[in-house]
C-alpha cells in the first residue's frame, strides 16, 4: 500500500507522457517485486513497447523489444483489448519444474512459449485504461528461481495502471490545453502570448537576446490571385523556415505574431550567429508564388538594456528597413520600360489574368484589376470607388476598397485613374514605369471587360 501511495504521489507531479511511463516502470518493479518491466503503447490491435526499466544489457534482448507485435498473433493481447482484463503466464510449475501442455493453469500457451524463449519464469500484464479504452499495457517478468506472480500481486498492478492511466489522461488533457493556449492553430508555431514570456524570460537571465521579426512579402499577391487557401499555405511555409532556424539555435522561439508577422526570439544565441542561420535558412528554402520573407534583427548586445517591447519594436524597425531596401533592390533591377506599347502589353497580360481569376461580381474583379495593374506599374496603393447616380457634379465618389502597401517615402508615386460609369479605378504607378495613351487605353479596355463581364 505505501509503494501504491508513493506512485500516486509521484505520479501527480508528472507533466510529460514520458515522466508518466518512468515512473510508473520504475515503481512496478518495486511494487510488483518484477525482474523488469515493459511500458507498452497498444493502437489499432498493433502492440510495441515504449519503456523497459531496467534495459537490458543483452543485444538480443534489446532488439526484440524493438519489434511490434499484432493482437492477431497473440490471442493474450486480443483478450486484453476486447475485455480490458490483464493476463498471467508461467513457464514453471512453483516447484520450478517446466510446465507441460496438461498445464491448463499456465496461461496462454504463446505467451508461455515467449517466457521459455527468454529464460523468464512468470510474467503477468495489465491493461492501462484512458478515456474508456485501451491505451497501452504493463507488461512484469520474473526470471526462473523467483516466486510466480500470484493473483494479489496481479491485482495490485492493475491498481498500478489504473493510477497511471490517470495520470497519462491527465498530461494528455494538459498538453491539449497548453496547445490551444500557446499554439498559433495555423502554422502550429508558438503565439504571440509565448513569444513574449521568451522574451521577458530570456532578459532575465541576463544572457545576449535577440528578437528577429519578419515579414512576408507578396501574401496579399497571393490571396488576391490563389485564394485564400493558397495564402494559408504559404504562412505555413513561412512557419517550417522560422522552425528550422530555431532548430539550429540554442533556446530559440518561433511564434507567429498575426496575420503575416513571424518573430524568433533567442536567448545566449550572438546575435552574428542568429544573424548568419536566418539568412542561410531563408536562402535555402524560398517561398512559393514569388513570395519572400523580410526580417530584422534587434539584440540587447546592441540595444543595451531594454524592455522586451522595446526589443520588438527595434527588430520592427529593422525589419521595415530591409523591406524598403528590397522593394528599391527590386525596383532598380526591373528593366527599362521606356517603350509604353511593351508596359501596354504586360498590363492586359497581368490584369486580364486577374479578371479571369476573381470572383464573381463587379467589386471583386476590379480590385483584381487594380491589384494587378498596380504592381505591374511599379505603384504601391490602389482603390476602387464608385460614384452615386445622384451626385452633384463636384461630389467626390465613394471608396468601396484599398489595397497595396504604403509607399516608400523615397519612391516617387503617381495615380492613373480609370472611369467606367459609375466605377473609378485608382491605379498606383512608379516613376520609373512608361505611362502614355497606349496603356490608358489598355486600362480602359480591361475596366471594361471587368465591369460589363459581372453583369
Amino acid at each position: 500500500m505505501r509503494g501504491l501511495a508513493l506512485a500516486a504521489h509521484r505520479l501527480e507531479q508528472c507533466r510529460t507522457l514520458e515522466e508518466v511511463l518512468q515512473v510508473t516502470a520504475t515503481t512496478a518493479v518495486d511494487v510488483l517485486r518484477a525482474d523488469s518491466v515493459a511500458l507498452c503503447r497498444i493502437e489499432q490491435d498493433t502492440c510495441r513497447v515504449l519503456l523497459v526499466e531496467p534495459l537490458p544489457t543483452d543485444l538480443r534482448q534489446r532488439w526484440y523489444l524493438r519489434a511490434s507485435y499484432r493482437a492477431e498473433d497473440r490471442p493474450a493481447l486480443r483478450e486484453l483489448i476486447r475485455d480490458k482484463t490483464g493476463w498471467v503466464a508461467h513457464a514453471v510449475r512453483p516447484d520450478g519444474t517446466p510446465v507441460t501442455d496438461e498445464d491448463t493453469d499456465a496461461g496462454d500457451p504463446v505467451e508461455v512459449a515467449t517466457l521459455r524463449e527468454h529464460g523468464a519464469a512468470s510474467a503477468s500484464a495489465s491493461p492501462l485504461i484512458v478515456n474508456g479504452s485501451v491505451w497501452g499495457q504493463i507488461t512484469a517478468a520474473r526470471r526462473v528461481g523467483q516466486p510466480l506472480f500470484t493473483a494479489e500481486e496481479v491485482a495490485r498492478g492493475e491498481v498500478l495502471a489504473a493510477l497511471s492511466a490517470g495520470a497519462i489522461a491527465r498530461v494528455d488533457l494538459e498538453s491539449q490545453v497548453r496547445h490551444l493556449v500557446a499554439d498559433d492553430p495555423l502554422t502550429g508555431l508558438a503565439n504571440r502570448r509565448v513569444a513574449d514570456s521568451a522574451a521577458e524570460a530570456a532578459l532575465e537571465s541576463g544572457q545576449e537576446t535577440c528578437v528577429v521579426m519578419c515579414d512576408v512579402d507578396g501574401l496579399k499577391r497571393v490571396n488576391d490571385r490563389l485564394g485564400h487557401e493558397a495564402g494559408d499555405d504559404l504562412l505555413r511555409t513561412v512557419a517550417d523556415v522560422l522552425r528550422r532556424a530555431a532548430d539550429a539555435l540554442p533556446d530559440a522561439t518561433a511564434a507567429r505574431i498575426g496575420g503575416d508577422e513571424f518573430c524568433l526570439v533567442t536567448a545566449g544565441a550572438r546575435r552574428g550567429d542568429v544573424s548568419e542561420v536566418m539568412a542561410a535558412t531563408v536562402e535555402a528554402y524560398p517561398l512559393p508564388h514569388g513570395a519572400a520573407i523580410s526580417w530584422g534583427i534587434a539584440s540587447t548586445a546592441v540595444a543595451g538594456p531594454v524592455s522586451a517591447r522595446q526589443l520588438f519594436r527595434l527588430a520592427d524597425s529593422a525589419q521595415y528597413r530591409q523591406k524598403r531596401a528590397r522593394a528599391r533592390a527590386m525596383q532598380a533591377a526591373q528593366p527599362a520600360t521606356a517603350d509604353p506599347a511593351v508596359t501596354a502589353e504586360r498590363v492586359v497580360v497581368s490584369g486580364a489574368a486577374a479578371i479571369a481569376a476573381a470572383q464573381s461580381g463587379v467589386v471583386p474583379r476590379l480590385c483584381a484589376l487594380a491589384a494587378a495593374a498596380t504592381e505591374t506599374l511599379g505603384g504601391s496603393a490602389w482603390a476602387v470607388l464608385l460614384r452615386r447616380e445622384d451626385a452633384e457634379p463636384d461630389e467626390l465618389p465613394s471608396a468601396i476598397a484599398r489595397g497595396g502597401t504604403v509607399a516608400d517615402p523615397e519612391r516617387v508615386q503617381s495615380t492613373t485613374r480609370i472611369e467606367c460609369g459609375p466605377w473609378v479605378v485608382e491605379v498606383g504607378v512608379s516613376s520609373t514605369a512608361a505611362t502614355g495613351e497606349v496603356v490608358h487605353t489598355a486600362l480602359d479596355a480591361l475596366a471594361t471587360v471587368a465591369v460589363r463581364g459581372a453583369a
